[in-house]
């Protein structure tokens, strides 16, 4: 738990000082002096801290209510409230960025949801106007999309099943807040059939119980059970146990046979979850997965290659792109290397490209005259993290990344590589000359 606060803090001041050296770059832009020197002065006496952050913004916007800037600032504003979880701030700057922009879907959900957590009828009806639109807009774009790569299509639609869905349950919250039970317990389900998740199983649970139908939710109680436990620790669980052995004593008189429910309830959420795992992979073979050992690669002449075949051996990744001049200085060094290990039958050199548009590709390595196999990187890259190219990865006999090169010095690099090689693939290595040795 302490390691997972600190890692929410890092995330927050990072969040925190993007936002202040946005703001901070707005200072040259269409403002006068005076405000200019007013804005630096507050975001310097900011510093990390996202509190002082706002404060800061907001003394600022009262000087200077009538600020070129202020759409900006109140844009940074509403996101700094989205990270404190500040669903005052949310609703009023929210609300002031759909007066411009009524289309903006991020703010659309978060207005909702702070609009419903104050839990009046005024805050509801008013939540079901955005979480209407949000849905709307979702539907429309899904619509309007042009037909999509295997691993792009993949990505579209989990992210289409999710905000459908999260637009489905915040309708669900506040129809029944308003009293509409029926319809909120149609637009929980709705939402749990989409993207099956922990909050729709709880929401569906709420408004069926509230309309006495206690077998169903405790069914939906118990999916939401066995989906925080497949997933991840949920400081919620305790209560869903609580819930359904309180509605299973009042249907059985006790709490004999609770167990065979949760267990029924595992199953069939571990199933329903498995075979959207499967549809998704039927349109990308590497959706959710987590193993780069079991990423599928697809080669430029649409060729497959699954990683997993290569364990036993030294892999070694080169990520590159078109657009990239060190890479192409860095080939010529890679296939010196590659000449040294030429009798190796236990290592494989890929050569990884990291182009947007994969149209560029062929027609690049035959202008080169690159005759390397060249395969996509299909997600590895962002599994990998790698951040910058050229970027060299090593995988050992085993699966395991055993060496990584970000960049390279010219000078170095056959000698760099064939060292790092000769280490994974067991074999002694020669002590070298440290001068113009590199830390990568």
């Amino acid at each position: 738990m302490r390691g997972s606060r600190h890692s929410a803090c890092q995330l927050l001041c990072h969040g925190l000082i993007a936002l202040v050296l946005a703001a901070a770059s707005l200072c040259g832009q269409d403002l006068k002096q005076t405000e200019q020197s007013s804005l630096q002065q507050a975001l310097g006496e900011a510093g990390n801290s996202p509190v002082e952050f706002v404060r800061a913004i907001e003394d600022h916007l009262r000087k200077f209510p009538d600020s070129p800037r202020r759409a900006d600032l109140e844009r940074a504003l509403v996101k700094t409230a989205i990270d404190l979880r500040d669903d005052p701030r949310i609703i009023e700057y929210g609300e002031r960025i759909l007066a411009r922009d009524p289309d903006n879907v991020p703010v659309l959900g978060s207005v909702s949801t702070a609009l419903l957590h104050k839990g009046d009828k005024a805050s509801a009806e008013k939540a079901l106007e955005h979480a209407r639109h949000f849905g709307q807009l979702i539907d429309e774009s899904a619509k309007n999309d042009s037909p999509r790569s295997g691993r792009e299509e993949a990505k579209r639609k989990d992210e289409f099943d999710r905000n459908n869905a999260s637009a489905h349950l915040l309708q669900a919250r506040a129809q029944g807040l308003l009293g509409n039970t029926a319809e909120a317990i149609r637009l929980a389900e709705s939402s749990y059939a989409t993207f099956p998740s922990v909050e729709a199983a709880r929401e569906a649970a709420r408004w069926l119980s509230e309309a006495g139908r206690f077998p169903d939710s405790l069914a939906y109680l118990a999916d939401a059970f066995s989906i925080a436990g497949l997933k991840s620790s949920d400081p919620d669980s305790p209560h869903d146990r609580a819930m359904m052995a309180e509605i299973y004593r009042k249907l059985m008189g006790s709490e004999t046979g609770l167990g065979d429910v949760i267990l029924k309830a595992y199953d069939n959420t571990s199933a329903l979850l498995a075979a959207r795992r499967a549809q998704l992979r039927e349109l990308d073979p590497n959706a959710q997965v987590t193993d780069p050992l079991h990423f599928t690669l697809s080669g430029v002449d649409g060729e497959k290659l699954q990683l997993a075949s290569l364990l036993g051996k030294v892999v070694v990744l080169d990520f590159w792109a078109t657009w990239c001049v060190p890479c192409r200085v860095q080939h010529s060094l890679y296939e010196e290397t590659k000449a040294r290990f030429k009798d190796s039958g236990d290592l494989v050199f890929l050569s990884i490209d990291t182009d947007e548009d994969r149209t560029l590709v062929k027609p690049f390595l035959e202008s080169h005259q690159w005759t390397q196999k060249v395969y996509f990187d299909d997600g590895l890259q962002n599994l990998l993290k790698v951040a910058s190219i050229p970027t060299t990865i090593i995988f050992g006999k085993k699966g395991d990344v055993v060496s990584r090169l970000n960049g390279f010095l010219p000078d170095r690099f056959v000698d760099m590589l064939t060292e790092r090689i000769d280490l994974a693939l067991g074999k002694p290595v020669q002590p070298s000359n440290p001068k113009g040795t590199s830390s990568q």
